[in-house]
């Protein structure tokens, strides 16, 4: 993949993420340049950033586009630790992070749905696609590529117009202008403030709040795993498994990797 060099390369003040951000004007896509890297655990915590993607992805190979300039398009390298590596912990705390700058941006409230998306109001302002890689060196950790996408400056009629009445951004929703680059930046300081948590051992911390923004546990849902689909109430969700009750009282638990979908039925 031919990359032209960053026009901007930033250092934010944080303990371990974003000390080294690059930013380019145009990119394939930040996670395919990401995985690229992922052989160099010096390359942990390296922050690619993006004004415009011309062959950007999501969760199971669905495109993601966007006009220059109008969103977060980031992607982040991580050599984590080995209890830090599960997919659904990773894509939780990334979630939480934007939930809650979103918050703090806007005052909305930001939910997660299940298990990568984030809403306001119901319509979905960003995206979240891990991916994980192995540098076939024994003695050489995991790579992981955490992907974000989060829309800033469309209007509302720009999803309209495209077909997405579904998905919204900070403008279109809070109807305030924000700065692209600067709410990454700002993002990419939460997650380090959070990832700071994890590598601390305060799991727990951010698995309370991913549940709170799920807001699921007690619901009626249908879960589509790998493997079956399951219509009950979801007992309990957390970062090592999901509980349903089917209505003959029998427990049903799976790994929260293996669960594609939860749907609130009722």
């Amino acid at each position: 993949m031919a990359v032209l060099p960053p026009h901007e390369s930033r250092a934010l003040a944080t303990r371990h993420l974003g000390r080294r951000m690059l930013v380019f004007a145009q990119l394939e896509s930040t996670n395919s340049l990401a995985l690229s890297l992922a052989t160099d655990p010096s390359q942990h915590g390296l922050v690619l950033l993006a004004q415009e993607q011309t062959a950007g992805r999501g969760q199971y190979g669905r495109s993601w586009q966007a006009p220059p300039g109008s969103s977060v398009l980031l992607s982040l390298l991580l050599f984590a630790p080995v209890e830090l590596r599960r997919s659904a912990l990773l894509v939780a705390w990334a979630a939480v992070a934007v939930c809650e700058l979103i918050s703090e941006l806007t005052g909305l409230e930001a939910t997660i749905k299940w298990p990568n998306d984030v809403l306001v109001e119901g319509k979905k302002v960003c995206g979240i696609l891990i991916e994980q890689r192995n540098s076939g060196d024994a003695g050489r950790p995991l790579a992981t590529v955490l992907g974000i996408g989060l829309n800033v400056t469309q209007p509302a009629e720009a999803f309209i117009d495209v077909g997405l009445p579904d998905a919204g951004s900070l403008l279109s929703l809070s109807g305030r202008r924000f700065d692209a680059e600067e709410v990454a930046c700002r993002l990419v300081k939460q997650l380090d403030a959070d990832y700071d948590q994890l590598v601390h051992g305060d799991v727990a911390a951010i698995e309370s709040r991913w549940k709170e923004r799920l807001a699921l546990c007690g619901r009626y849902v249908r879960v589509e795993a790998a493997s079956e689909v399951v219509e009950g109430f979801l007992t309990s969700v957390a970062f090592d498994r999901v509980e349903v009750q089917r209505g003959n009282g029998a427990i049903v638990w799976m790994r929260p990797e293996s669960v594609r979908h939860i749907q609130r039925l009722a």
